[in-house]
């Protein structure tokens, strides 16, 4: 059973209410050569931990037509840290570049198939899928990180290669589906590669 969105797919359409208080839909972002879509929250230690580094591969790219969106699927009622008003405070502290979407009923996660938080998903001019797993392989402690396996493949796509590892298993703390464990998540379901 395949639990998240396969390789050379299309990016399923969002329209999603972010933190600067308009919606947001896969269009508004067809000027971007390649889109990185991810999954966030406000609270996740592996989220938290490797932000500033996911800043730093956006802001890289940025010049080459690489735009970031961040989607929070999370349930309020399971982590009320990840609420609509905390992503406010969130985005207002920290001032990501990236929009910062609310995904409410989870229905955006189960489209794209997200796993856990964060994991990322790049898509080409086309909106194919190129590249979904880690950004990197400490995200928890980013400054013990050895791989940044995101900006690798956003550099070799853009050099117009082919991504050596285009899939790999996103790594953090699961999504908090609502009316589910907290921990809840299927065995094998975040085992991609």
């Amino acid at each position: 059973m395949v639990f998240t969105l396969e390789l050379r797919k299309k990016a399923p359409d969002f329209y999603l209410k972010a933190t600067d208080g308009k919606n947001y839909q896969l269009d508004d972002f067809q000027d971007a050569d390649v889109l990185v879509v991810f999954f966030t929250c406000n609270h996740c230690p592996f989220v938290l931990g490797s932000n500033e580094v996911t800043r730093a591969t956006a802001e890289k790219h940025c010049a080459d037509g690489v735009k970031f969106v961040a989607i929070n699927s999370n349930s309020v009622n399971t982590k009320p840290d990840d609420s609509y008003e905390v992503m406010v405070e969130t985005m207002n502290d920290q001032q990501f570049p990236w929009p910062y979407l609310h995904d409410s009923t989870q229905e955006i996660a189960r489209a794209y198939g997200a796993l856990r938080t964060p994991h990322f998903f790049v898509f080409d001019r086309n909106r194919k899928l190129i590249y979904t797993g880690r950004g990197i392989d400490n995200p928890r402690e980013a400054d013990k990180a050895t791989m940044n396996d995101l900006d690798n493949a956003l550099k070799e796509h853009l050099a117009g290669k082919e991504i050596t590892i285009p899939l790999t298993n996103p790594l953090g703390c699961n999504i908090k589906w609502e009316g589910q464990d907290e921990h809840w998540m299927p065995a094998e379901a975040c085992d991609l590669v």
